[in-house]
């Protein structure tokens, strides 16, 4: 069975969601994976579907896309590996002023530390800047991690948090 990618991107409207599930349904893609959301007024979907060919799924999505504004693509990707997490849930969370380099600071810290962001999203509001991210920690590796990341998160002037997660509200 045939695994794809698909991205939709475009400026926000009703009904997108509904037009790319209908016409991937037609073709047999069961959608598998999904994240969706409104980034400024442009809507962003990613999904992981099973069923079609690329092509198929591609020829299902070219009516959705075809007045211009939203833009499609579909790619092959391989089956899920079989991965036991070894990494203990965490959310970590920041906010303050905007400013330039708060994602790549913070994630390289997180990086070096072995951790794996599973999810990340960010919000503008005003001046405020929030992010806030699902992260898999290698076991014991939080403590010293917090301290790594509030002095960096110092020289950001912003805030950040770090607590373990119950993975069943994940």
């Amino acid at each position: 069975m045939n695994e794809l990618a698909i991205t939709v991107i475009g400026p926000d409207r009703p009904g997108i969601v509904a037009d790319v599930a209908e016409a991937l349904a037609r073709v047999g893609a069961n959608l598998t994976d999904s994240t969706m959301t409104r980034l400024r007024g442009h809507f962003a979907m990613t999904l992981i579907c099973a069923g079609p060919s690329a092509d198929q799924a591609e020829a299902a999505l070219a009516p959705v896309v075809a007045d211009g504004p939203l833009v499609a693509t579909v790619r092959q990707v391989g089956a899920e590996a079989v991965r036991t997490s070894v990494g203990e849930p965490y959310l970590m969370a920041v906010h303050g002023a905007d400013r330039l380099g708060i994602v790549a600071a913070l994630t390289r810290v997180l990086a070096e530390a072995g951790g794996n962001i599973t999810d990340l999203s960010t919000r503008l509001t005003g001046q405020l800047y929030v992010l806030l991210a699902e992260v898999e920690l290698p076991p014991g590796a939080a403590d010293g991690l917090a301290e790594r990341l509030s002095a960096v998160a110092a020289s950001l002037d912003v805030e950040v948090s770090l607590r373990r997660a119950e993975s069943d509200l994940l």
